[in-house]
């Protein structure tokens, strides 16, 4: 087992020297949110646009686990500097705010809008700037060193794989499916395309095909045709990328960022707002604890930035009291030399890509498989503080994520015990993200999935506010179990044939993967070898929830559209011909309407009981939605007004 990278952290004295801080903020712009809108009891709010200036100590044990720290170049204190920026939302009036601050993580640069919900409820919103990768206009950066070595550029081989949606002539050099146009790539050593491989295949299982040195080149065909104009950050091939193929790229890259620069920053941001008694806090004095919310990729993010250790600041106080992990069950690779916080290690899409490693579980565990011990929690429990978690999750996450290894053991025999301070929610027979309508999938063919965890999401965190605010403790986990039979291998789980709707029970398999010796599997750090070793003797039992006879989920955390539905909604589909077809289609579910009539399903020799069977009346559809509404706002998984609109809409709805 590899050498584990070391994490310790101590109570210190605030020193200028060498301790990490916010030295200086900026703020480039205050205006009025929402054009001065009311928002409840708490009034207007405003929102501060700027930017923060920090210093890490490359010697400080806090920042030792940043990956090539030692190399960063210094400033004329002997510290490592990044510049953030960052946007802070807060009522006018703080007396009239709840006093918590709500770190928002911004997914690759983006934004989530605020919450009406909360900002009537008196939240502080403050998003930052994390990922030193990311270009393009409207996002928050962070700016971080490049690492060198005794003043020399740093080069690296790296794996990078290409996977487009449509037709596309040239793509970013080590962009990824997820980051691709937004990634600010590893510029190649050569433009000779002798010194690296690019090759193709349609699915993950097939073996390479190398395309001809003379069919690609590192170039820019955007504007021009092939070979077009020579670049060392773009790849291009003949006639384009087409969405059949997944194409892989190694070469040599240079000038690696020092990426986990971003958990430090995230860490002192936080605890500068929170802590800071100066005037140029616009917060000083003001917030009572701190709450950060991950989705997806940033919700990798934050359960890195607590198994790293970064939950404690200089002066051993905790950033963050509460977390809420959404639709992320992976961890990310930012402290990686050419590291790509982007990536995914999808199905289809990345496969190779680390990501995926043990610990899975937030408690500490012994893996047999990869025989690494320990857990999300370790370092939280060092530091003598837990954050209350809350770990919220689609249906896709279980099918694409392998997320029943959080919650049992690796062989899918036994459930795990799950610590006291973490809530699990599957929100059942969800996608990633809920479609905004039933539109056709260009990739499968199908309606995605509209099914929404919006409004138990949202009381959710209202409970989880509560949970830290009060110690009200919030709902019981809600979750898919071994011991329930609700959690079961993925060609178990109960499917009901349907018409002209393919299910192969496939679903994201893993194996150990070593990385090589320079890379820390267990802390997700150092630098990735060449040629990473999957070992397929040593596979793990990725396991899925179960459905009813209307193939709709069980055992989570049922929605009202899914307490009363209108057809089978999937976490998971398959891709179609001329996008890989019959791999699963990255992060997409589906929606397949229920018959109107009994005499339109016998048709197509359909299971499911139509609308007509169902519902018989539209009265009868507005009546059961009432029932389900009203039981889900007692039980504390759907606000009143949000159950109010809900109600509206359907009886607002022609069934028949």
């Amino acid at each position: 087992m590899k050498k584990v990278l070391p994490i310790l952290v101590f109570l210190c004295h605030w020193v200028v020297f060498s301790e990490a801080k916010i030295i200086r903020i900026v703020i480039d712009k205050t205006e009025p949110y929402a054009n001065g809108k009311l928002f409840g009891k708490t009034g207007k709010y405003e929102r501060l646009t700027g930017r923060a200036f920090g210093e890490v100590s490359p010697t400080d044990i806090h920042n030792a686990i940043i990956q090539d720290i030692a190399l960063a170049p210094l400033n004329e204190r002997g510290m490592v500097a990044y510049e953030m920026e960052f946007v802070l939302l807060k009522p006018v009036d703080l007396s009239r705010s709840n006093h918590l601050l709500f770190y928002n993580v911004p997914n690759r640069g983006n934004i989530f809008p605020a919450d009406t919900t909360l900002l009537k409820r008196g939240y502080i919103y403050l998003w930052g700037g994390w990922q030193g990768d990311i270009i393009g206009d409207n996002k928050l950066k962070i700016k971080v060193p490049i690492a060198t070595e005794n003043g020399k550029e740093i080069i690296g081989r790296l794996h990078a794989e290409l996977i487009v949606s449509e037709n596309t002539p040239t793509q970013n050099l080590s962009g990824g499916a997820f980051s691709a146009q937004f990634h600010k790539a590893y510029e190649t050593v050569s433009l000779d395309n002798a010194t690296a491989i690019l090759t193709r295949r349609i699915h993950a299982s097939d073996e390479p095909i190398r395309i001809p040195d003379s069919d690609w080149a590192f170039a820019d065909c955007s504007k021009e045709v092939f070979p077009g104009k020579p670049s060392t950050t773009q790849v291009s091939v003949k006639g384009g990328f087409t969405p059949d193929y997944i194409y892989e790229l190694d070469y040599t890259a240079k000038n690696p960022l020092i990426l986990g620069l971003g958990f430090a920053a995230t860490r002192d941001i936080v605890s500068f707002f929170r802590y800071t008694q100066q005037a140029e806090n616009p917060l000083a004095n003001q917030t009572e604890a701190a709450i950060a919310v991950g989705v997806s990729q940033c919700g990798n993010f934050l359960r890195s930035f607590l198994h790293l250790g970064f939950n404690a600041d200089e002066d051993n106080k905790p950033v963050f009291e509460g977390m809420n992990v959404h639709i992320g069950p992976r961890r990310i690779t930012l402290n990686v030399r050419f590291g790509r916080p982007g990536g995914g290690g999808m199905q289809h899409e990345e496969v190779f890509f680390p990501g995926n490693e043990p610990p899975f579980t937030w408690s500490s565990t012994l893996d047999p498989l990869s025989e690494i011990e320990g857990g999300i929690l370790d370092a939280c429990q060092r530091q003598g503080f837990m954050p209350k978690i809350m770990h919220t999750l689609s249906s896709t996450e279980y099918w694409q994520s392998r997320m029943s290894l959080r919650t049992t053991d690796v062989y899918g025999t036994t459930d795990l015990r799950i610590p006291e301070n973490v809530r699990i929610y599957l929100f059942s027979s969800t996608q990633h993200t809920p479609a905004f309508n039933s539109n056709i999938n260009k990739l499968t063919g199908f309606p995605s999935n509209p099914n929404s965890y919006m409004d138990s999401w949202r009381a959710l965190q209202i409970a989880l506010e509560q949970w830290v605010l009060t110690g009200k403790m919030p709902p019981k986990s809600i979750y898919p179990t071994i011991g329930s039979k609700t959690l079961v291998r993925a060609n178990e789980i109960g499917w009901q044939t349907m018409f002209n709707v393919p299910f192969r029970g496939l679903v994201n398999e893993l194996q150990v993967r070593d990385f090589g010796p320079q890379f820390d599997e267990k802390m997700m750090s150092g630098i990735v070898g060449e040629n990473p070793v999957v070992k397929h003797d040593k596979k793990y039992t990725v396991l899925v929830p179960k459905v009813d006879k209307d193939n709709n989920e069980t055992g989570g955390l049922a929605s009202l559209t899914l307490r009363v539905p209108l057809g089978t909604y999937t976490g998971w589909s398959l891709r179609k011909a001329g996008y890989g077809e019959g791999d699963l289609a990255v992060l997409e579910g589906m929606y397949i309407p229920f018959a109107r009539t009994k005499a339109e399903r016998l048709v197509n020799s359909d299971t499911r009981l139509s609308l007509e069977e169902r519902y018989q009346s539209n009265e009868n559809y507005v009546k059961k939605v009432k029932k389900a509404a009203k039981r889900m706002v007692k039980q504390r998984l759907m606000l009143p007004e949000d159950a109010d609109r809900e109600i509206k809409k359907a009886e607002n709805l022609k069934l028949f």
